[in-house]
């Protein structure tokens, strides 16, 4: 089961929250999303569970807790909708016809 986590602070990293999920059980991976440039967290991050009852008692017993000291927020993460990237993207530069 794939897990989103919000209300991270910049004090997170991968290795934090794979710990903090490995005490309900088996973690495939953790990863908490980065700012492109400053590298900084933007705040939330996801967790892979191979084990469904143990990610499900995993978000039911963290949601709301306080980590870090911020209450973070917990959830099953929903798939990506449309598959792929979608919009505009001008990769032609900004030509002009006349």
């Amino acid at each position: 089961m794939n897990i989103f986590i919000a209300g991270l602070t910049d004090n997170i990293w991968d290795e934090d929250l794979k710990d903090l999920f490995e005490e309900y059980g088996q973690v495939t991976s953790a990863k908490v999303i980065k700012d492109r440039e400053t590298r900084k967290s933007r705040g939330f991050g996801f967790v892979e569970m191979p084990d469904d009852e143990a990610a499900k008692k995993a978000i039911y017993e963290l949601d709301r807790a306080e980590y870090d000291g911020k209450i973070i927020n917990i959830k099953e993460a929903r798939p990506k909708e449309g598959g792929g990237r979608q919009g505009g993207g001008n990769r032609g530069g900004n030509r002009r016809r006349n």
